[in-house]
């Protein structure tokens, strides 16, 4: 298929490799832009087989799957961090 290709493009070794890598970006372009988009809603990549969010009718533990992490109010420490040893007046030098 590739040498079919390669024969029937005009013109010397390299002009029919610009045009070959052009129609490789053509082709992938066409794919990624009007194919994917266009099966994505028939693909069951994005559903879920079960749904643990509120089993037996309990409130969802902190951190579930679901629950929007910008509405706990617990904020992370994170060790090692320069601006809050400079804060704190420890940094070592």
């Amino acid at each position: 298929m590739y040498g079919l290709i390669w024969r029937i493009l005009p013109g010397p070794w390299a002009s029919k490799f610009i045009m070959m890598v052009g129609l490789l970006a053509g082709g992938a372009a066409l794919l990624w832009f009007f194919a994917f988009p266009a099966i994505s809603p028939h693909m069951p990549f994005n559903d879920g087989a079960v749904d643990t969010s509120n089993i037996g009718g309990e409130e969802a533990p902190a951190g579930a799957p679901g629950e929007d992490p910008e509405s706990t109010d617990m904020e992370p420490e994170l060790e090692g961090d320069p601006e809050a040893d400079s804060e704190t007046g420890e940094g070592g030098a």
